[in-house]
């Protein structure tokens, strides 16, 4: 098992704290375990954040000021300088020091007014109790952690295995508190988390084997560290990449195994924006091109499987640790929001960006099984006896449908089919129009004799990866308040 240099952070601060003048009060050795309550923000980046992304740069910014931000870039996940066998060339180096001037530029070329390397790393761990560095963050209107190795910011930022902050982190948790932003990418953004802070593993295996504390050689292993993080969002665990490599189940699984309720599951490129973290009106908010997963485990159910067949009752996670075999986990409650999107945090419950559809599924199935159809009301829409979508008063009829081996939109005006990104013109559904499909009676389950003259109308090929559309207009008797409207429905 591989541990973090913990015990090298703590001989280095000990022999220089003579040297030192103390720059902050009691807060400097504040215990991370405790509940914090803030008035800053924090973006949380799911990694891979691209330099053109002027969404969440700006994001960060604002929140630091505007034209007048001034932003702490703190590297100390990478390795330093001296591990670097490319330091010395600036086109190829990857290190704390080479990545933090790269954030700085960076940041200096979205906008804001100053940027500065935090010079705290594995090769200056003495900084992080330097009163000099702490003139130099609290000079600082917002701050910005980079990717890396999360175990590397556990050794130069905090003390030993007392897990308590140095001078710097101090510090930042001081700036924080009275409205400064901290952001973080991959690494950085991981480190924000409370108790049992992932810190690796693959969801197959953790899945198969559940988690277990400490930093592990095998890459594949579930591990945690059971004191966490900084500790600036403690109401659910953080997981990054999960997009790009898959991490929902691992993280599913810790949050089963450690007795949490909630997990923010990270995209790359894309923000999770809270407000006031650790407060009563903690707000959280979704900012960029993909999207982060909340997983509710808030209901989630264990059953173990017992020898002979035979299976144990359901019961209720509560952290009981790594089980054995044969145990499955349900109830889990999955929600994927986008830019825009909220999260109500004393509901539970997503909250849609404006404009963006509500969508509400009638029936649910076990897993497994899957609705012929499922119709999906999208806003202003009610349903209707009979089982058909009925639109509010003065709209047109617009419904999502998803049948069991095709997808289609009715036909309408500004309405494009999912799967096929082409705008259909709103006079589509008429005969004669070129882009109309016609359907012969044996394709309505009628015989070819009565079916009349349609069935005589040239079959039109589908190709296999653009489903048919079918002519709705006998679907539904119209609704009166669909006067001027063309006509479709439910098939």
């Amino acid at each position: 098992m591989r541990t973090p240099l913990r015990s090298r952070r703590t001989a280095l601060t000990g022999a220089t704290a003579l040297l030192l003048t103390s720059a902050v009060g009691p807060a400097a050795v504040a215990d991370t375990h405790q509940a914090q309550r803030q008035g800053g923000s924090l973006v949380l980046v799911g990694g891979g954040l691209k330099e053109n992304n002027t969404q969440v740069h700006g994001e960060i910014i604002e929140r630091a000021g505007g034209a007048r931000a001034r932003i702490g870039v703190i590297t100390a996940s990478s390795v330093p300088a001296a591990q670097d066998p490319y330091a010395d060339d600036p086109d190829r180096c990857s290190n704390s020091e080479c990545n933090g001037a790269y954030y700085s530029a960076l940041f200096k070329r979205h906008g804001a007014a100053d940027a500065q390397w935090i010079p705290v790393d594995l090769d200056h761990i003495a900084n992080a109790d330097s009163a000099a560095v702490v003139r130099q963050v609290n000079s600082m209107s917002g701050f910005f952690f980079g990717g890396g190795d999360q175990s590397r910011y556990l050794t130069t930022l905090l003390n030993g295995a007392a897990h308590t902050d140095s001078k710097v982190l101090a510090a930042i948790r001081a700036k924080l508190a009275k409205g400064a932003v901290v952001a973080g990418s991959s690494a950085g953004a991981q480190i924000a988390a409370g108790a049992d802070m992932v810190t690796g593993g693959e969801s197959y295996e953790g899945l198969r084997d559940g988690s277990s504390a400490g930093y592990f050689e095998d890459a594949t292993r579930l591990g945690y560290e059971p004191d966490g993080g900084f500790g600036f969002l403690r109401s659910g665990l953080i997981d990054t990449h999960t997009g790009a490599y898959g991490r929902e189940g691992r993280a599913i699984r810790l949050a089963a195994d450690t007795g949490h309720d909630r997990v923010y599951a990270l995209e790359e490129n894309t923000a999770l924006v809270v407000e006031q973290p650790g407060g009563p009106r903690e707000r959280l908010r979704i900012l960029g091109p993909r999207g982060v997963a909340v997983l509710d485990l808030r209901r989630a159910r264990t059953t173990t499987a017992m020898p002979g067949g035979g299976e144990r009752a359901p019961r209720k996670v509560t952290g009981s640790g790594t089980p054995g075999p044969g145990r499955s986990l349900s109830g889990v409650r999955y929600s994927y929001l986008t830019d825009g999107d909220r999260y109500d945090l004393r509901q539970a419950a997503a909250r849609p960006a404006l404009g963006h559809p509500r969508a509400r599924q009638h029936r649910r199935l076990p897993l497994g099984r899957q609705p012929r159809r499922r119709t999906v009301l999208l806003p202003d829409h009610r349903p209707r006896s009979g089982g058909h979508p009925r639109p509010a008063p003065g709209r047109g009829h617009h419904v999502r449908e998803r049948a069991a081996l095709h997808r289609h939109l009715p036909q309408g005006a500004g309405v494009h089919r999912l799967g096929d990104e082409r705008r259909r013109p709103a006079d589509a559904h008429r005969a004669g129009h070129p882009d109309h499909r016609p359907l012969t009676g044996a394709r309505r389950g009628r015989s070819p004799s009565a079916a009349g003259p349609a069935s005589r109308l040239p079959r039109q090929p589908a190709h296999p990866k653009e489903p048919r559309h079918h002519d709705l207009r006998r679907a539904r008797r119209p609704h009166p308040a669909e006067a001027g409207h063309a006509e479709s429905g439910g098939a």
